[in-house]
């Protein structure tokens, strides 16, 4: 079991006195932490908690003024979030995996190339000319139609589906019930029924990007939607035909995209935002939760509300708009006592 000098190595940061006699057996809230735990203290908000807790020692942000006599041992960090995620991984519990090799339950098309060091898990299904690169581990369940190029090091969990025509770059992970490469949601009215438009485009996603559970990525209509390099979605993301991503976005849980939509580099979408159809949002913009974006966002802008303004525009009205109710009662006031000077004159 790791002592705190352990910890603050891996940190690579000075250990507090004594540090290599404090053995720290998992991690916890401050709330809920252990005289053999490690917690963490981001912001002066932990601070109350922090007077309370049993933790055996804290990881605290340098920029944290913490109050006189701290009884936890600290180590002090730049970014604690960023230095309680290296710690976790010292913790992590293995994740069970399938063991290298070709379970005899799978069925594998005959034109399928399987990389080396490859682990193709129980009742797995991969479609001809499929190629799977090295090391990667296809979970339990997972269906791979043909003509799919994965490539080094991927990992699918259970019951992922990827249609015909993929490709996936190296490291890249992809979450339990996740579906990649289905039709577009693309119709026309015929004067008649809303006729199908063929999707005949593919799915590309780059290197090192991971997506959630329950996230749908549709073929384009035709070339390619596109999931840029590092890039990471959440749960319950839709992305939708033609949708274009650059490197290293973030979309949280329920976010949609609708088609052909560009995101530059570095974009940001908080949760259940919705973006209509062929909207640019340059590189570094930030969506609001909950915002709809219906106009391009500019470079490192950020955005909020329904429908979306520059966030300290939306801050603003909303403030106006919770003193609608006073306003409304003086107008009623003054209205009033205008009645009663026409009615005197």
């Amino acid at each position: 079991m790791p002592n705190l000098a352990d910890i603050a190595s891996l940190l690579h940061i000075p250990a507090p006195a004594g540090a290599e006699k404090i053995t720290i057996t998992g991690l916890a809230t401050l709330e809920e932490a252990t005289p053999t735990e490690l917690s963490l203290v981001g912001s002066e908000a932990f601070l109350k908690a922090l007077q309370n807790t049993n933790a055996a020692a804290v990881i605290v942000n340098r920029k944290v003024r913490l109050p006189q006599g701290v009884r936890p041992a600290t180590l002090i960090v730049d970014d604690a979030d960023l230095a309680m995620s290296q710690v976790l991984s010292m913790y992590a519990p293995p994740i069970q995996r399938p063991p290298v090799g070709i379970d005899p339950t799978a069925r594998i098309a005959p034109g399928a190339q399987i990389g080396p060091d490859a682990a193709i898990g129980p009742y797995v299904v991969i479609g001809e000319r499929t190629k799977i690169g090295a090391g990667s581990m296809i979970h339990p369940g997972v269906i791979i139609g043909s003509d799919v190029i994965i490539g080094e090091k991927c990992e699918l969990f259970p019951n992922v589906v990827l249609r015909e025509r993929i490709t996936l770059g190296n490291r890249v992970i992809i979450h339990a019930g996740s579906v990649i490469g289905s039709d577009g949601f693309g119709y026309r009215w015929d004067g008649r029924q809303h006729a199908k438009i063929p999707q005949i485009g593919t799915v590309i996603i780059e290197d090192d990007v991971e997506i959630g559970s329950c996230v749908c990525v549709d073929r384009a209509k035709f070339s390619a939607t596109r999931i840029g390099a590092g890039s990471k979605i959440d749960n319950l993301v839709q992305v939708a035909h033609n949708v274009t991503m650059g490197r290293h976005c973030i979309l949280v849980g329920q976010a949609g995209l609708a088609g052909s939509v560009h995101l530059g580099n570095g974009v940001v979408l908080g949760g259940q935002c919705a973006v209509r159809d062929h909207i640019t949002l340059a590189d570094g913009a930030m969506i609001g939760a909950c915002s709809g974006v219906a106009e391009d966002v500019e470079p490192k802008q950020v955005v909020s509300g329904l429908p979306a303004l520059p966030h300290r525009q939306t801050l603003r009205e909303q403030a106006a708009l919770r003193r609608l109710p006073d306003l409304v009662t003086q107008v009623r006031k003054l209205q009033e006592e205008v009645q009663a000077l026409k009615a005197k004159s």
